[in-house]
């Protein structure tokens, strides 16, 4: 579970009584496709012939263009997570990743969902001595990648959702 029970009023847009702009909704897209994207080789090594993730990040993005409307960026998801359910390890972890990014078209608040399964893929694909290592590296990437107009709101919910997202948000 990567949601909590309570919604943010900050990853609800304005128009359905949050307080999220629809500029920074889409910069939350963005960033949680990027996140997918940058371990998105780890699905593709095992299953090199299923689009179905790479085309889950293709259509939360053409969403933050105007380009698809959300139920598509929504469907594009799910069917990544579908392709996920059948593996295990860093693929797997992928897999759910871009389905999570593709989601957040639908539920703003599903970034931290593309981020954490993002980092769980790259500590699955390390040696086992090297992973927590590796976590720390995707965490500090990520946040590297974070626009500064959304850079706080993501580093707060980070804070208040890692124990949801198995404790993956490095704070050393």
């Amino acid at each position: 579970m990567i949601l909590p029970k309570e919604r943010d009023p900050r990853f609800a847009t304005i128009r359905r009584g949050g307080t999220l702009t629809d500029a920074d909704h889409r910069l939350l897209a963005r960033w949680a496709a990027a996140c997918a994207e940058h371990v998105l080789p780890l699905f593709e090594a095992v299953q090199p012939s299923d689009p179905r993730p790479r085309a889950a990040i293709a259509q939360v993005r053409a969403w933050t263009r105007g380009e698809v409307k959300m139920s598509e960026s929504r469907a594009a998801g799910g069917h990544a997570m579908a392709a996920a359910r059948v593996l295990t390890g860093a693929a797997r972890h992928a897999a759910f990743a871009a389905g999570q990014a593709a989601v957040v078209a639908h539920v703003a608040a599903h970034e931290l969902g593309a981020a954490a399964y993002a980092i769980k893929a790259a500590r699955a694909a390390a040696p086992a001595d090297e992973a927590e290592s590796a976590g720390r590296l995707e965490c500090r990437w990520q946040r590297d990648q974070l626009p500064d107009e959304i850079r706080e709101l993501v580093l707060d919910d980070q804070r208040l959702r890692n124990d949801i997202c198995w404790s993956v948000f490095d704070f050393r």
